[in-house]
């Protein structure tokens, strides 16, 4: 797939018009936001499914519900299906009800090849030099999926949502829709460097199944990211970098423990 964009949108794909589709004002409320309806969205995926797979749920109370739900492998799969579909139609409907272009505001655009081999690299040196780090520190920063991986009905039900399914709509929300209503309040490529800031920050914040220092190197993928959605002007590339990492982490987490 190859990006013929001009060198505008290389910056930002989908600031195209001249007014911004956010206020100052509309953007800070933007992003808290969808920082709560993206906890939101797992809390009632968690009892959707939940409620449709937990035996004898009709016997339980809310909290039992979701304590039970979110420590079974099949229902939080399932739950992060469910949060991909309500994320992506919140994006969809805010973007629309706000009058903008889907398709330009999100990044939805073709990439060039050359761009994602470079990104590809960066990210293999960065996940090779976290690994290293991360073992000579002796840390183990996958051991929440253990009871997932324990009680789901099939692996490959986890794989999807973990690999392919997550970082999908993380990126939709993050390197998309928040990453272009930061960056277009400002003049290129001052916006594009607070945007990648501010929502790297978030993204790496919001995983609080983490440690500190886990989160640090989430933060440094996600500028990796936010480079990749820079340097592409699209925020395919970032997905796919993104399924790359979590791909390759569950692939060592399925080895260690087969």
């Amino acid at each position: 797939m190859i990006n013929d964009a001009k060198p505008l949108s290389i910056i930002g794909a989908p600031l195209l018009a001249s007014r911004p589709l956010f206020s100052r004002f509309g953007v800070p409320v933007l992003v808290l936001g969808m920082v709560i309806a993206f906890f939101v969205s797992q809390l009632i995926g968690i009892y959707l499914a939940s409620s449709m797979l937990l035996p004898a749920v009709d016997t339980l109370t809310v909290d039992n519900t979701f304590f039970l739900g979110s420590a079974d492998g099949t229902i939080v799969s399932a739950s992060i299906l469910i949060s991909w579909v309500l994320l992506t139609l919140l994006i969809m409907a805010i973007i629309r009800a706000k009058g903008g272009d889907i398709r330009h505001y999100l990044a939805l655009t073709p990439f060039s090849w050359v761009t994602a081999g470079a990104m590809i690299g960066i990210l293999v040196i960065f996940m090779l030099g976290s690994q290293v780090l991360t073992n000579w520190m002796d840390r183990t920063p996958l051991d929440f999926v253990d009871p997932l991986y324990q009680s789901v009905d099939s692996v490959w039900l986890l794989v999807i949502a973990m690999v392919i399914v997550a970082p999908i709509y993380e990126e939709l929300v993050f390197r998309g829709l928040l990453w272009s209503a930061i960056s277009e309040q400002f003049s290129t490529p001052r916006g594009a460097v607070i945007a990648s800031i501010v929502t790297s920050i978030i993204f790496a914040v919001i995983h609080l199944q983490y440690g500190l220092y886990e989160i640090t190197t989430i933060m440094l993928l996600a500028l990796i990211f936010c480079y990749a959605r820079i340097k592409s002007g699209s925020v395919l590339l970032p997905i796919l970098l993104h399924i790359i990492n979590n791909g390759v982490a569950m692939g060592q987490y399925l080895i260690q423990v087969a």
